[in-house]
């Protein structure tokens, strides 16, 4: 009956649904196997550090694979580069199913480099097909797309946190992941029989030294996008999770569960982002929205670091000024996302979006090991006071970009 309803839906509307039915499967299995891996790891007693370097791979290679992963979507077509990453993170899955006594930090961020380049090549092409699919004079609704897209998929990571808190708990570590394998395998059989081929094709077939953007509005809001993503992980990816877990005895259901909350209305701030930034005066944003925003979300962390530094009400500080980070950095983030694909190009737009989700990986990178590193040294307040300092050179930067429309 479900698939009968789906063929009788218009072309464009069918393909974004199939897209987007990937994009959150996937995105359900990315964040539980994140959460597993923090909590199952600190409970073998492996320090901040040692955690943060599990994922050094994962985000290494979702540079690499965002830069050379457009290349490849505007060459292959984007249907195969999503069914590629839908692959890959079956495989990662499975590379976790050992032993205990086999899960070294080598292997498992081994197993971590895979699921970051299917991750990324799943993000890559989901974003970058929306392009394709939405008239070319529709900016309004490319927006709404663009923000419905990114916003229930990180509403569905956060539900994927909560999950692997609870899976952890229930099932077990390989229970766990052998459980979403199987799960993720049905939909990427389901993927292959129904995405449409050459999806996003480009007409000329790009050169390899094409992947790097020629354009002064896409290289600047990729440093901007850079800035901003570091700022959240440098506290939020092992410092925060931690901290709960040391400061306050929190245990997985309650760090899982607490921060699958975040992520969830973090995703919902992000749908209707669009209704936050002038949709019913008619606006779309432009880069003047991008700065202010950004100026806006500076004010938060700084409060929290103040907040730990007086011991005032530090629990409440934390919890509350995660909540206010979270609503903020969704609107800067749905912002960014809608950018980026009204400034790339149609033809081979995947080349622009990957050169842009290459920046964000590497904000990532950066912030996922200084959350390890930072926290392990100085504790959670110099991460709040490093996530000021990339928040204000990502304000200054969107600054610069395009004031129009």
């Amino acid at each position: 009956m479900g698939l009968l309803s789906l063929s009788a839906l218009p072309p464009q509307i069918k393909q974004y649904l199939i897209i987007t039915g990937n994009y959150w499967a996937f995105t359900l299995t990315d964040g539980a196997l994140r959460m597993l891996v923090v909590l199952y790891f600190h409970q073998l007693g492996y320090s901040p550090l040692n955690i943060a370097m599990l994922f050094l791979f994962y985000e290494i290679f979702g540079v690499v694979t965002n830069l050379v992963g457009g290349w490849l979507g505007a060459r292959l077509g984007l249907n195969n580069t999503m069914n590629i990453g839908l692959g890959l993170q079956i495989v990662a899955l499975a590379m976790l199913t050992v032993s205990t006594d086999m899960l070294s930090v080598v292997y498992v961020m081994a197993a971590q480099a895979l699921s970051g380049i299917a991750k990324d090549l799943n993000k890559m092409s989901a974003k970058s097909a929306i392009k394709t699919l939405v008239p070319a004079d529709a900016e309004g609704k490319l927006y709404q797309w663009v923000a419905l897209l990114t916003g229930s998929k990180n509403a569905l990571k956060g539900i994927g946190f909560f999950l692997g808190g609870v899976l952890l708990t229930s099932l077990g570590f390989r229970g766990a992941i052998i459980l979403m394998a199987s799960l993720l395998g049905i939909v990427w059989l389901f993927s292959l029989l129904t995405l449409k081929d050459d999806l996003g094709k480009a007409k000329n077939k790009p050169k390899f030294k094409d992947i790097f953007s020629k354009s002064q509005a896409i290289n600047l809001l990729s440093a901007a996008r850079m800035f901003l993503f570091g700022a959240r992980d440098v506290w939020f990816v092992v410092a925060l999770p931690v901290f709960l877990a040391t400061t306050f005895g929190w245990d997985h259901w309650w760090i899982g569960g607490f921060m699958a909350i975040w992520v969830i209305g973090y995703g919902i701030v992000q749908s209707f982002a669009p209704y936050f930034t002038g949709k019913k005066q008619g606006k779309v944003p432009t880069g003047r929205s991008a700065f202010l925003w950004a100026t806006y979300l500076l004010l938060t962390p700084a409060a929290i670091a103040v907040a730990l530094h007086a011991d005032f009400y530090v629990l409440e500080s934390v919890v509350v000024g995660l909540l206010v980070f979270g609503a903020v950095f969704a609107i800067n983030s749905s912002l960014h996302s809608y950018l980026i694909v009204s400034y790339a190009g149609r033809d081979g737009v995947s080349l622009d979006v990957g050169f842009y989700y290459m920046a964000n990986a590497m904000g990532r990178l950066i912030g996922t090991v200084l959350s390890g590193w930072v926290y392990q040294a100085y504790g959670l307040e110099a991460c709040l006071w490093i996530s000021c300092g990339f928040i204000t050179l990502a304000a200054l930067i969107s600054f610069k970009l395009p004031d129009k429309q």
